[in-house]
């Protein structure tokens, strides 16, 4: 059973959100404050977390930058914040979908199930594989990435996509692809925000993100992966 913790101030729409989860059979646990949350990501195993933005104690993006520090679990953000820049800063600190208020709270748990499936997806089929001799590791059996034998600290969403790539390098996947394979195919917002993510992702494993080696740009068309190699 899925653990999922819930961190919303307003105590109706908690236990509105925690009715629903529970009904498809999933384990909830409910903060108010982004303290609270702390100490349950603390002392129990967590799943999964939807983040409401306005917390009284801290902001939820800087609770989203700590959880990112030391976990790598799926994060939906609630936000009554509408705008692009507003959803794009989502996505940088490590979000990895979102819903803005009000919303409809069976759609929040079909948005749970659809995050869960593809983050649990298959990895790759070596347990272990190298590119650039050695420099990034991909250990997909404890779904762990090093660079320069350091770990790096991915979201679900960055690995996935990682993965996605791993599996074909060189071949060249569109905005819409990667949408479909990283976000599901009943993702209904702008294709753009795999642009995000690859962003992220480059800032993680690039020594320069800039004229990066190995998520490369090709120019009307959407990305490829190298392993690494000059081109």
């Amino acid at each position: 059973m899925k653990t999922i913790l819930i961190v919303e101030d307003e105590p109706k729409l908690l236990e509105v959100v925690s009715s629903y989860l529970k009904k498809e059979g999933y384990h909830t646990l409910e903060a108010l404050t982004a303290n609270e949350a702390i100490n349950y990501l603390i002392n129990h195993s967590v799943d999964f977390v939807i983040l409401d933005l306005m917390l009284p104690d801290m902001s939820g993006e800087v609770l989203c930058q700590r959880i990112r520090q030391t976990h790598t679990l799926p994060i939906l953000m609630l936000t009554a914040k509408v705008s692009e820049e507003d959803r794009i800063n989502g996505l940088s600190l490590g979000a990895d979908d979102y819903m803005v208020k009000p919303f409809s709270p069976r759609e929040l748990v079909l948005r749970v199930k659809t995050i869960l499936r593809r983050t649990g997806d298959e990895g790759l089929l070596a347990e272990q594989i190298t590119y650039n001799k050695g420099e990034l590791k991909v250990d997909a059996r404890k779904q762990e990435v090093y660079i320069h034998g350091d770990l790096v600290n991915l979201t679900p969403n960055e690995y996935k996509l990682l993965l996605t790539f791993g599996r074909h390098p060189n071949r060249v996947f569109s905005r819409e692809e990667l949408v479909e394979k990283i976000l599901g195919f009943d993702y209904e917002g702008d294709t753009r925000t795999i642009d995000q993510h690859v962003k992220n992702l480059r800032s993680k494993l690039e020594t320069d993100p800039k004229k990066p080696r190995y998520i490369v740009t090709v120019f009307g068309v959407g990305y490829k992966f190298t392993g690494g190699s000059h081109v």
